[in-house]
């Protein structure tokens, strides 16, 4: 593993605690010798991650889509800033250039983000681990969510467990280290009869 990526909010959130487990994981991905691959703006928890990153000496790679260019006020200090033309090249460059993703708290973008590679690991068109940094909760719900989905058949137990949740970022890293992908198998049962 030589680089994660992070989705995370562009909003600080309404709590101190997000921004502190931000700078902590930016410093802690510099601290591990590992790049941070991300949205490449400079507000929230973006910012924030990078930044901390950036002062512990780590390589930072901000990729942002020129249209959120100044919306998100792009992070002209990175170690790369690279910018594309849609969301989905900012996706996809995120995610080729990345080793592992972990969510920290965000909205609809942090989430639809971690669920799109998610998804990508499931079908078996990466290998790559992935998780949630519960930040003091914050994914609880969520979490139920997810679960209720496999009490209900529409995920499998399986591929649920794909996702590592950990509330400390040493500790999610180095699950990330000893994940091992699931063998494809084939996702969707299809009525023989």
């Amino acid at each position: 593993m030589q680089r994660v990526c992070v989705f995370c909010g562009s909003s600080m959130g309404n709590r101190p605690v997000y921004a502190e487990a931000a700078a902590a994981l930016g410093r802690l991905v510099a601290e591990r010798g590992l790049g941070l691959v991300y949205g490449g703006g400079n507000v929230g928890l973006m910012g924030i991650t990078a930044n901390a990153a950036l002062a512990a000496g780590g390589e930072v790679i901000g990729i942002i889509p020129e249209a959120l260019m100044r919306m998100e006020v792009g992070h002209i200090d990175l170690t790369e800033l690279h910018v594309v033309g849609s969301m989905h090249e900012r996706k996809a460059q995120m995610a080729d250039m990345a080793d592992a993703f972990i969510a920290l708290p965000g909205g609809i973008g942090t989430m639809e983000e971690l669920f799109e590679v998610w998804t990508w690991g499931q079908l078996g068109l990466h290998p790559k681990p992935l998780g949630f940094l519960d930040v003091d909760g914050y994914f609880d719900h969520l979490h139920t969510f997810l679960d209720h989905m496999v009490a209900e058949g529409f995920l499998r137990a399986r591929h649920r467990a794909m996702v590592a949740v950990e509330s400390d970022a040493g500790t999610l890293l180095d699950r990330f280290a000893a994940y091992q992908a699931p063998d494809m198998v084939r996702v969707i049962a299809r009525d023989t009869a």
